[in-house]
């Protein structure tokens, strides 16, 4: 099961000390795969979620500000089924919550999950 993410996000950007491992954990939790960038996009991988989703991006870990963390919400169709998924997949539930939640990625690197509202 991959959990769709619609936001008005144009790229998401998440620092890993195991790049392997967090492109598993991105690629099975958002139902993509990423490619390694090339020339004058930056080091890392990519890769472009279907619709009108963001770009998620991964690369490894370094000391400045922006290699620490990020923390995108993310909105999800079911808000308990992808917390679920969050822990099968090796993250962490951090803060649970009805409407919103925050968690961690296989990483450490926290994100926010926000239950959808289109249409209700």
């Amino acid at each position: 099961m991959t959990v769709p993410i619609t936001v008005p996000i144009t790229m998401v950007e998440f620092p890993a000390d195991d790049a392997a491992r967090a492109r598993r954990f991105w690629g099975e939790f958002a139902g993509v795969s990423f490619e390694e960038r090339r020339g004058t996009d930056g080091e890392g991988w990519q890769a472009i979620v279907a619709g009108d989703g963001p770009a998620l991006g991964i690369h490894e870990r370094g000391a400045g500000p922006g290699d620490r963390f990020s923390l995108p919400y993310l909105e999800v169709d079911d808000l308990q089924g992808s917390l679920e998924r969050v822990a099968a997949l090796g993250g962490e539930v951090i803060h649970p919550g009805q409407r919103w939640a925050i968690c961690r990625d296989s990483e450490g690197s926290p994100f926010g999950l926000m239950a959808a509202t289109r249409g209700r």
